[in-house]
């Protein structure tokens, strides 16, 4: 009598996509070269597979002596590509310690932390650093921005145009078109005078709304596993 699911041939792998060799046999190492092969193809059609890279990243860990230290930083950008979701953190817990204290892996790890604690101006200096690990994947840039105007979003009432520039790494004409789309699409105004941003009332920027929600608040821990800080 077999036991379990019988391991499928190369023929039948090569019929199924990605994401269904993991759903089917996510510790079949056969499959290594395929989850390699999706990362990059992530990265050319930005697009992104937390599941997937997980996956791999699982493997590495069974088989570490073909772990590929280029592929891996692929995946931890396109991590921090998702934020506020946690995911950095859930692919670092997944790559041994001796292996984070490689230099690239330093500096990503360093670019989290500042991420994760709003330290905009000191993240762009640090990613201007390190230009030859984030520049080969490309929308890293533009995703960041997004991330710090939500987090703007939910920590001011109005902005500053100084600070909002700061915080997206923009001046001048960039700047101007950014705000533009984000007056179109995210309700943001501007204010004539000084030129400081209105942005959209929400349960965080204007707490009195929230003692009108009536749900539960969350717990301070449950925050914090959601925007974990590195030390």
């Amino acid at each position: 009598m077999k036991m379990g699911k019988e391991m499928e041939s190369p023929k039948e792998q090569s019929s199924y996509t990605v994401e269904q060799l993991v759903a089917v046999n996510p510790f079949n190492p056969e499959i290594l070269p395929d989850l390699e092969n999706y990362v990059n193809e992530q990265v050319t059609s930005q697009t992104y597979s937390l599941d997937a890279n997980l996956c791999l990243l699982r493997l590495y860990q069974f088989e570490p002596e073909r772990m590929n230290a280029h592929i891996v930083a692929r995946i931890l950008v396109k991590a921090l590509m998702a934020m506020p979701a946690p995911d950095f953190s859930l692919c670092l817990f997944l790559i041994p310690e001796r292996v984070q204290m490689e230099e690239q892996f330093k500096s990503l790890i360093v670019l989290s932390h500042y991420l994760e604690t709003g330290r905009f101006q000191q993240f762009w200096d640090e990613a201007a650093k390190n230009r030859h690990i984030l520049e080969s994947v490309p929308g890293f840039e533009q995703a960041i921005q997004a991330y710090a105007s939500h987090l703007i979003s939910l920590s001011y009432q109005k902005v500053p145009r100084s600070v909002l520039a700061e915080a997206v790494n923009m001046d001048g004409a960039s700047l101007d078109k950014f705000i533009e789309h984000q007056l179109t699409n995210m309700g943001w105004i501007v204010e004539k005078g000084d030129g400081s941003i209105v942005l959209p009332q929400n349960e965080f920027n204007h707490p009195e709304l929230k003692k009108n929600n009536t749900g539960e608040n969350v717990p301070l821990e449950h925050i914090a596993r959601i925007f974990p800080i590195l030390g």
